[in-house]
């Protein structure tokens, strides 16, 4: 099976490029809690979707994560990015110093050999080299998995640009060249599917230009018929670590298909599911991700101040990354305030500051951007344009509509919003009785209507989306 974009044309370039970054991190927290574990862990306590309070984003684990918490892995992904945006480019210095200041701060996970090179005192152009010549391993995952945002930030640049700077930004903490080449097709592949491209074309013009005492071994791995057992090493290792992601890939359809394969590997599972992510929310987009996973993704970078990464700061990134350095953090406007109302049984409208407001026991579904969290209990974000861009709503409403359900029969009251509480809140809800109740669009939007006159009807791709959900029954 070809690995390519799932939806082809319908999504576009900045959707993937974040669905790669917030994949990413999903995967990295996703993973967390079952890292060392044993093969299928993962399904064994969740067999099926958890949409409700309490989701896959569990928590725990060795070093006792919270519900959504990434790792060294993703605190990592961020120190690279950031310096790419700041510096305009690869500083190797500059990346180099903020890895140092990160491992000096003492973060609760490091890689025993990326703590050994930003420990040794060398300077940047030599700390892995004599890592690598003092006789220690170097050819683990820990390049690998911080590696997404560059690949990001250089993907416009080409092949040869896009490999050159994976192989240099791998060799700060790891001198095996392995461990560079296992980055460089990292690069490449997901350049293409930034491009809505195919991976496995991808990967089959990259191998020539592995090096070639590398080249065998790298060719094996990704070949289509490679599984997680052939792997001749933990996969803690690079070459199983994107040997998997590539393989889950082509054994799914979907973002979480593909990471609850991986998670169910077993081992490095942050790891894993960090690199599978990338790529398979690449090839999904940012839409494709579920909304219960993404929403309460976050966390700090140690050594780097105060700051609680979440999902809007992840994209926010990701944009920079992908060609907008100036882009900033979108503050919304006050709203009118609108009270909440019960517009379905356990279902309420409101606006935004009207949700704000709400009771912190209500589990709040935001489809706008909020400036940040509320600090309910529960809340979920989907991703959600008043206009024409959507390129996949009924997917999102699938989502959203699910996840409402889940809460509900959790017995949680539900409010929906967005930011004048009018045409997407309209669309969730009438979407709501069409699903719930069987009733036709037109009913739901008159149902709607009679109780929230704040609806707005007027976006016809939002009519469209209702009317294939209605004929779906």
């Amino acid at each position: 099976m070809a690995v390519t974009a799932d939806r082809g044309e319908l999504v576009d370039r900045q959707h993937r490029v974040m669905g790669a970054l917030v994949g990413s991190a999903v995967g990295d927290a996703l993973g967390a809690p079952f890292e060392f574990g044993p093969p299928d862990a993962f399904s064994a306590r969740f067999p099926t979707s958890a949409r409700g309070v309490a989701t896959e984003m569990c928590g725990g684990g060795t070093l006792d994560w919270e519900p959504g918490e990434f790792t060294d892995d993703t605190q990592m992904a961020l120190l690279l990015g950031q310096s790419l945006v700041e510096r305009g480019g690869l500083d190797e210095a500059d990346v180099f110093d903020r890895f140092r200041r990160w491992a000096q701060a003492d973060p609760p996970d490091i890689g025993i050999q990326t703590r050994a090179v930003l420990q040794s005192g060398l300077p940047w152009e030599t700390a892995a080299a004599e890592h690598v010549r003092a006789g220690n391993r170097a050819a683990g995952n820990g390049s690998l998995m911080r590696t997404t945002p560059a690949a990001i930030f250089f993907a416009g640049a080409g092949r040869d640009a896009t490999m050159d700077a994976a192989r240099r930004i791998s060799a700060l903490t790891h001198g095996d060249p392995a461990a560079g080449e296992g980055c460089a097709l990292f690069h490449e592949v997901l350049r293409m599917l930034l491009d809505g491209g195919d991976a496995d074309e991808a990967v089959a013009a990259a191998l020539p230009l592995v090096a070639e005492p590398h080249r065998a071994k790298w060719a094996r791995v990704y070949a289509p018929a490679w599984r997680p057992e052939d792997a001749t090493e933990a996969n803690g290792a690079v070459w199983p670590t994107l040997g998997s992601a590539l393989w889950a890939l082509r054994h799914s359809t979907t973002f979480e298909e593909a990471l609850r394969l991986v998670v169910d590997l077993g081992g490095d599972t942050d790891t894993v599911a960090c690199v599978t992510g990338a790529l398979a929310g690449a090839r999904a987009g940012i839409t494709g991700l579920p909304i219960r996973w993404t929403s309460v993704v976050h966390g700090r970078v140690p050594g780097s101040g105060p700051q609680v990464w979440e999902l809007r700061d992840l994209q926010l990134l990701a944009v920079q990354l992908d060609g907008d350095p100036t882009a900033r953090l979108y503050e919304p406007p006050p709203t009118r305030g609108l009270a909440p109302v019960e517009v379905a049984p356990g279902v309420w409208a409101a606006d935004l500051d009207g949700a704000r407001r709400s009771d912190r026991d209500v589990a709040v579904v935001s489809l706008c951007r909020t400036g940040g969290r509320f600090g309910h209990d529960v809340q979920r974000f989907a991703y959600l344009t008043d206009d024409d861009s959507n390129p996949e709503l009924v997917t999102v409403l699938d989502d959203v509509l699910a996840d409402m359900a889940a809460l509900r029969a959790d017995g949680k009251e539900v409010l929906v919003h967005c930011h004048a509480g009018a045409s997407r809140t309209g669309l969730v809800l009438r979407a709501w009785l069409v699903r719930e109740e069987g009733i036709s669009a037109r009913e739901a939007t008159e149902r709607v209507g009679a109780v929230w006159p704040h609806l707005s009807v007027w976006n016809d791709s939002f009519t469209r989306a209702l009317d294939e959900l209605a004929q779906r029954g």
